[in-house]
């Protein structure tokens, strides 16, 4: 074999990639470790002194060497911004269901406040309303206010409008129904007080809960089944 033994060539192959790889490094702005070994006279060997058929294997050695460090390093850095982008996306949907489920909570509690404060209006003790000898459609509706919910009031006002015009003492000549709702007979309304006849406030509290009863379920669905069938 020329100039150097094999054991010498390897030397030499693994010396020079490592010369190599310091120009390189030094041409990239690095600068060498003080730590490191020097050389002895024996390994000492430059590229120019490798074979000219052995040089080009040389660099391609080191040049490989140099992309598998350059590819490992990206995988490395490409998994790390993979698991910080999972664990971001991860964070962000937890903040987003907390925050739904939040939302979900305080609608189901406004929800059943709603109900509540529906129900106490819907069986308020109608003696709170003073006994009068007569009564205004501007007072029955002030009352019929305080009584059905605000949601509802719109529906319940029409089907009072058709069937009485809010004359609490309305009386239908071929039947006898008898009031706001011309309830038939009138006297179920009792059910609400004994002053059905004289109290509007009685047969609002009658009306609002037949018109919320298993029949319709709200003033609206009797007020849609009203406008089908022309009565409910």
């Amino acid at each position: 074999m020329s100039r150097i033994s094999v054991r010498g060539f390897a030397v030499a192959s693994a010396t020079a990639v490592t010369a190599v790889g310091s120009v390189v490094g030094v041409a990239s702005g690095s600068v060498a470790q003080n730590n490191d070994a020097e050389p002895t006279a024996a390994d000492t060997t430059l590229l120019a002194d490798i074979p000219a058929g052995q040089q080009a294997q040389v660099q391609t050695a080191s040049l490989t060497h140099q992309a598998d460090v350059q590819a490992i390093a990206a995988d490395a850095s490409a998994k790390k911004d993979a698991e910080e982008s999972a664990r971001k996306a991860a964070a962000e949907t937890a903040i987003a269901k907390k925050a739904d489920a939040e939302k979900a909570a305080k609608e189901a509690k406004e929800r059943a406040q709603a109900k509540s404060e529906a129900t106490t209006r819907s069986t308020r003790d109608t003696s709170s309303f003073p006994v009068q000898g007569s009564y205004t459609v501007a007072q029955i509706q002030a009352m019929a206010r305080q009584i059905v919910p605000a949601d509802q009031f719109q529906c319940f006002s029409n089907i009072v409008d058709h069937e009485s015009s809010w004359n609490y003492r309305a009386v239908n000549a071929s039947s006898g129904a008898y009031g706001l709702f011309q309830a038939l007979p009138g006297s179920k309304m009792s059910s609400a007080g004994a002053d059905w006849q004289t109290n509007p406030a009685t047969q609002i509290k009658w009306g609002l809960g037949y018109m919320n009863s298993s029949r319709y379920g709200s003033p609206c669905a009797a007020w849609s089944f009203w406008q089908a069938n022309h009565w409910y």
